[in-house]
């Protein structure tokens, strides 16, 4: 059975509370959102949402793969996300054989 998806309005209430004040960590959100946002359910929304509870620098040390998840953000909501935004650096090239 698959998840259903977000709704527009969740998808874009999702994506407001996920600013950042730290450019970095916008630009790997934006990327998130432009290269996912449409494909988004809940169980990503929850996830997200126990990222954007973060300290700009602890998000950006996650995004960067510095360090991982520990604790109560050792969930497989967080780990999928995360997987989502580090497959698509911000600037990263796509590379076509």
């Amino acid at each position: 059975m698959t998840e259903p998806l977000l709704e527009e309005r969740e998808r874009d209430l999702l994506r407001w509370r996920s600013r950042r004040g730290l450019v970095e960590n916008d630009l790997f959100i934006e990327q998130f959102f432009a290269t996912y946002g449409d494909q988004l359910t809940r169980r990503h929304a929850a996830g997200m949402s126990a990222l954007m509870d973060l300290a700009d620098n602890d998000l950006m040390d996650l995004f960067l793969r510095r360090k991982e998840p520990e604790g109560p953000l050792d969930i497989p909501e967080v780990r999928e996300v995360l997987e989502l935004v580090r497959k698509r650096q911000p600037g990263a090239q796509t590379h076509t054989s």
